[in-house]
C-alpha cells in the first residue's frame, strides 16, 4: 500500500427564504446536461452513480440545484440544513470553516483529529477526511445532494450516517463568463468571476477566482477585533479533455481557500468566578484576550477523475485526490481578558485516495463494483493555557500541552447491483469489506514558561509528562445493504431497504495516560492498561427505511415519505474535561475521553412534498408553487455505561439532534420587466437541540423559527439577473454550539452549584460557559452577467 501511495502522489502532483420553487425537497434536482424535470413531471437523480428517475430510487436522497442555491443568496453548505429533514449542518464552535454534521442522530460534535466523521462529506467524488475547511463556499456548484442513512456500496468511503456530495460544474464547449457579485448589511461583499474556454475539438479549461468577505455581527471588545467576520480568498481552476460524446472524459481539478478572518469568540453565559465580570448585552460581543497564534486556515488540492465507456455497458472510473490543509487559530474558552483556559492550537491533515469503479448498465441489471484506498494523517497540537491555575499552584505561566498524531490506512471492496425482475418489481444487494489500520503518537506535558514554540511560545519547561504513547489497532468488517421496490404505476413507487453503516475506532489524541485505571491493581499502570484506556471502539448501525414516493393530481403534486429506523451500538462520543491529579479540587490538566455508549436507538419518519398550486393561470408561463418538508426522530440511548461502570441512559441525549425539523416555502414566477420574476419565502423550523449528550442548562437551544425571502428578477435571456435577500428576517437569536467546563453531577449531568449558587469550575478558575450564535438578520443584494 506504501507504494501504492507514493505511485498515487506522483500521480496526483504530476497531473495537478431559500426558494425550494429549485429547492424542491425529494431530490428534485439535476445532472449536468440534465434537466432536473424531463416536461412530463420525471426527476433525474444520480444517487446510485447512474442517471435514472427518482420514482426509481429507493434511497433517501435530497439535492439541491446550482440555480436554486443562487436564487435563495445560499453562501455555504450549511445553508441547505435549514429545508432538509433530519440534517444538522453548521459551523464548528469558534471557527468559520470546520463543519459539524448529523444526519439522523449521527455525526460527530467535536472535530477532533484521528476521528472519522459520522456524516461524509464529498468534494467531486473525493472524500474529505477531516472536517476542517469542510464549511464549502457556495460558488461554481452543479448540485449539491443529501443522501441519509449508511453509504458504503456505491461509495468510496463507508459512512455510518450519510453523505453529502457537494458538486462542482463541468466545463461548457463554448467561451463561458460570469461574474457575480453581493453586497449587504455587516459590510459583507462578495465577488466571483467564472470563466472558461475550448482549446480546439476535445480540450477545455477553465476556473474561478472567489472573494468573499463581511464585516463582524459583533466586537471583541478586548482586541479591537471584528466578532464573526469573513475574510476568504478561493479559487478552482480545472482542464477537461473529451466528454460530450466522446468515450473518455479526463477531468484534471485544482481548488485553493485561505480564510483569514479573526478568531471567532464566545459569548460567556454566566459571571466570571474571580472578578465578578458581568455577562455582555450583545451576543455576538466577546471579551476574549488570545490572538496568538494569528488565526490562518489554508485549504487546496488536486483531483483527477477519469471515465472511459469500454463498452455500450461498461464504464470504467478513476477518482485520484491529494489534499491538504492547515490551521492556525487561537480559541479563547473563558472568552475573557484572563489567560485561564485559553487555547492556541495548531491542527493540519493530509490524505492521498484512489478509487477505481466498473460500472455495468443493461436492460435488467445495472450496477458497479469498486475498489478505495486512503492514506491520512492527522496532526494535532495545542496548549491549554491555565495561567490563572498555576498561580494557585505558585506555576508561571502554566499550561497543559498536547501533540497528537493519528495516521489512517485504509482499503476497501465494494459492490451493489439491481436487477429488475419485472418492469414493475426491482430487488438490489451490495456489500462493502473495509479495512481501517490507525496508528496514533501522543503526547502530553505539564509546562511552564507559556505554550509551545509553533504556538508563539519561547522555551517552555516540561514539568509532568502525562502522556508518551505510540499504539496501533486495526478493525475490519462487511457491511451488507438489500432493497425490494415497486411500481404499481409509473407515478408510484413503495420501497424497503436495509443497510448497515460502519465506522472504525482508534485513539483519541488529547488522551491522558495517567487517568489510565490499574484494572489488575499491581500498583503499575502497564502498556496494555494505558492502550485500553487511550482507544476507542467501532461504532456499527443497521438501518431500516420503508419509503414511498410519487406523483399526484397530474403531476400536481409530488411526494415522498420515508419510515426508519437504525439500531447504533458502541457510539462513540468524544469529550473533554478537566483532570485533578492529586484530589486537592484543582483541576491542573486537561484531557479527551471518549466514550463508547453501549447502544442507541434512532427511528422517525421524513416527508418531503412539491405542489403546484397554479400553473399558466394567465397564459404567459406563470406559476404558483408550495414545497414543505417535515421532519420527525425519536433518539433514545437505551445502554449508556459511563467510566463509572453505572448505566445512565435515562440522563443522556442524542447530540445536535432536534426531534422536529420542518419547513415551508411559497414562490411564484411571474413575467415581468422584460424578463421573469421570481418571489419566494421561507419558514423554517428546528425544535429543542442538546449539544452534548448530557443536557446543559445553559447550552441547549430551544426550539425556534427562521424566516427567509428572496426576490430575483432574471432578463429574458438569462444574461442578467438582479436579486434582494433576506435572511433571519425577524432576527432570531439562537445557539449553535458552545464550551461548558464546569463539575457535574457523573449521572445525571445536572451542574453542581457552591453555597452561593455559582457553578463550580471543572477547568480554569473562571467559569467555562460560552456559546455561539447562529447569523443575525441579513440584508444584501446580488447581481449576476453571462457572456
Amino acid at each position: 500500500m506504501r507504494h501504492t501511495a507514493r505511485a498515487l502522489r506522483a500521480a496526483c502532483l504530476a497531473t495537478s427564504a431559500l426558494s425550494l420553487l429549485a429547492f424542491t425537497p425529494a431530490a428534485f434536482a439535476q445532472e449536468e446536461g440534465a434537466s432536473a424535470d424531463t416536461g412530463d413531471g420525471d426527476i433525474v437523480v444520480t444517487a446510485r452513480r447512474r442517471e435514472e428517475s427518482l420514482l426509481d430510487v429507493p434511497i433517501a436522497v435530497t439535492a439541491y440545484s446550482g440555480a436554486a442555491l443562487e436564487q435563495s443568496g445560499a453562501s455555504d453548505i450549511t445553508a441547505i440544513s435549514d429545508t432538509t429533514p433530519n440534517v444538522t449542518l453548521e459551523n464548528s464552535r469558534a471557527t468559520n470553516s470546520t463543519l459539524t454534521a448529523f444526519i439522523r442522530g449521527v455525526g460527530q460534535q467535536d472535530p477532533v483529529g484521528g476521528f472519522e466523521a459520522g456524516v461524509g462529506i464529498y468534494l467531486d467524488d473525493v472524500y474529505l477526511n477531516r472536517p476542517q475547511a469542510a464549511v464549502l463556499d457556495i460558488y461554481d456548484v452543479e448540485r449539491i445532494e443529501i443522501l441519509r442513512g449508511p453509504q458504503g456500496t456505491l461509495y468510496g468511503r463507508n459512512t455510518i450516517g450519510g453523505a453529502v456530495k457537494y458538486v462542482t460544474k463541468t466545463l461548457p464547449q463554448d467561451f463561458s463568463l460570469k461574474l457575480r457579485a453581493a453586497y449587504g448589511t455587516y459590510d459583507q461583499a462578495e465577488g466571483v468571476i467564472t470563466v472558461s474556454a475550448p482549446v480546439g475539438d476535445l480540450l477545455r479549461v477553465g476556473g474561478s477566482v472567489a472573494r468573499l468577505s463581511r464585516g463582524g455581527f459583533g466586537k471583541n471588545l478586548t482586541t479591537g477585533l471584528d466578532n464573526y467576520n469573513k475574510d476568504v480568498w478561493a479559487g478552482r481552476g480545472t482542464v477537461e479533455f473529451g466528454g460530450y460524446g466522446e468515450p473518455v472524459l479526463i477531468r484534471i481539478s485544482g481548488d485553493y481557500a485561505k480564510d483569514k478572518s479573526d478568531p471567532r469568540g464566545g459569548h460567556r453565559l454566566i459571571r466570571s468566578l474571580q472578578t465578578g465580570t458581568p455577562v455582555l448585552d450583545d451576543v455576538y460581543d466577546t471579551r476574549g484576550g488570545l490572538i496568538t497564534p494569528k488565526q490562518d486556515i489554508e485549504a487546496y488540492g488536486l483531483a483527477m477523475n477519469v471515465s472511459a465507456n469500454l463498452s455500450d455497458t461498461v464504464t470504467l472510473r478513476s477518482i485520484s485526490a491529494w489534499r491538504k490543509d492547515t490551521t492556525f487559530g487561537p480559541i479563547d474558552f473563558d472568552a475573557l481578558p484572563a489567560v485561564d483556559v485559553d487555547v492556541p492550537g495548531f491542527y493540519k491533515n493530509e490524505q492521498l485516495s484512489q478509487e477505481f469503479q466498473l460500472l455495468y448498465e443493461s436492460d435488467r441489471l445495472n450496477g458497479l463494483v469498486g475498489f478505495y484506498y486512503l492514506d491520512a494523517k492527522a496532526i494535532t497540537n495545542f496548549d491549554v493555557l491555565l495561567y490563572t491555575t498555576g498561580n494557585l499552584l505558585s506555576l508561571p505561566q502554566f499550561s497543559s500541552y498536547t501533540g497528537g498524531t493519528v495516521k489512517t490506512a485504509t482499503w476497501s471492496v465494494f459492490g451493489d447491483f439491481t436487477y429488475d425482475v419485472t418492469d414493475q418489481l426491482s430487488v438490489s444487494l451490495g456489500g462493502r469489506y473495509t479495512s481501517d489500520v490507525r496508528n496514533a503518537r501522543i503526547l502530553k506535558q505539564r509546562r511552564i514558561f507559556g505554550p509551545d514554540p509553533q504556538l508563539g511560545g519561547v522555551a517552555p519547561v516540561a514539568l509532568v509528562t502525562d502522556s508518551d504513547f505510540k499504539g496501533s489497532r486495526k478493525f475490519t468488517k462487511f457491511t451488507p445493504r438489500a432493497s425490494v421496490s415497486f411500481k404499481p404505476t409509473d407515478d408510484h413507487m413503495i420501497y424497503a431497504s436495509y443497510s448497515s453503516g460502519f465506522k472504525g475506532g482508534g485513539f483519541d489524541p488529547r488522551g491522558n495516560s495517567t487517568g489510565a485505571p490499574d484494572t489488575n491493581r499491581d500498583g503499575v499502570r502497564s502498556y496494555q492498561e494505558i492502550f485500553d484506556f487511550l482507544t476507542f471502539d467501532p461504532e456499527t448501525v443497521d438501518s431500516y427505511e420503508l419509503g414511498y414516493k410519487g406523483s399526484l393530481f397530474d403531476r400536481r403534486l409530488r411526494l415522498a415519505v420515508t419510515a426508519f429506523r437504525a439500531d447504533y451500538k458502541d457510539v462513540q462520543i468524544p469529550g473533554s474535561v478537566g483532570v485533578d491529579n492529586n484530589g486537592d479540587g484543582v483541576f491542573e490538566t486537561f484531557a479527551g475521553i471518549t466514550t463508547n455508549a453501549s447502544k442507541a436507538r434512532l427511528q422517525g419518519v421524513e416527508v418531503e412534498s412539491s405542489a403546484t398550486l397554479a400553473r399558466d393561470f394567465a397564459g404567459d408561463g406563470s406559476a404558483i408553487n408550495l414545497a414543505g418538508t417535515l421532519g420527525y426522530i425519536d433518539g433514545k440511548y437505551l445502554k449508556f455505561i459511563n467510566n463509572l461502570g453505572v448505566d445512565v441512559a435515562d440522563f443522556r441525549r442524542i447530540q445536535n439532534t432536534p426531534e422536529w425539523t420542518a419547513s415551508g416555502t411559497l414562490s411564484g414566477q411571474f413575467p415581468g420587466f422584460s424578463g421573469s420574476i421570481n418571489a419566494s419565502t421561507t419558514l423554517s423550523y428546528r425544535s429543542k437541540t442538546t449539544q452534548f449528550e448530557t443536557p446543559s442548562p445553559f447550552l441547549d437551544q430551544k426550539g425556534y423559527a427562521l424566516w427567509d425571502a428572496n426576490l430575483v428578477w432574471s432578463s429574458s435571456d438569462d444574461g442578467f439577473s438582479i436579486g434582494l435577500h433576506a435572511k433571519n428576517i425577524l432576527d432570531k437569536q439562537y445557539k449553535t454550539s458552545g464550551y461548558q467546563f464546569v463539575a457535574v453531577n457523573p449521572t445525571t449531568g445536572v451542574p453542581i452549584l457552591t453555597a452561593a449558587g455559582n457553578v463550580t469550575p471543572s477547568l480554569g478558575q473562571e467559569g467555562v460557559v460560552t456559546a455561539f450564535y447562529g447569523n443575525p438578520r441579513q440584508v444584501f443584494v446580488t447581481g449576476t452577467v453571462k457572456f
